[in-house]
């Protein structure tokens, strides 16, 4: 083994342990109200696109890693739109008129 496969495959083991504790606290409590969907949702599209590139190299760390974060950023959005609570009931408020937030701020 050279240096930069051994270089790859202990950081790929440090960001997968770096980001497994998300992904247990987060099927563990269920709880996504600190995600972003908007975040998640680019991060999903993000590494498809970039598995075109990754999977265009050779074998090696980099697919394991890459796969990894596939894998975790579909099961963050999986578990987003099955955990994500309901909005709650109620009248909806208008949206603010221009010169009512201008009045506001003065």
């Amino acid at each position: 083994m050279n240096l930069p496969l051994i270089a790859g495959s202990i950081s790929t083991i440090l960001f997968a342990l770096a980001t497994l504790p998300m992904l247990v606290t987060a099927v563990r409590t269920r709880d996504m109200e600190s995600y972003s969907l908007g975040n998640i949702a680019t991060s999903n599209l993000a590494n498809a696109v970039h598995s075109v590139y990754v999977f265009s190299l050779p074998v090696g760390p980099i697919w394991l890693l890459h796969s990894f974060y596939v894998v975790a950023t579909a099961l963050m959005l999986t578990w987003y739109l099955r955990f994500r609570r309901p909005a709650e009931p109620g009248p909806a408020r208008p949206p603010a008129r221009l010169d009512e937030l201008a009045g506001a701020a003065g």
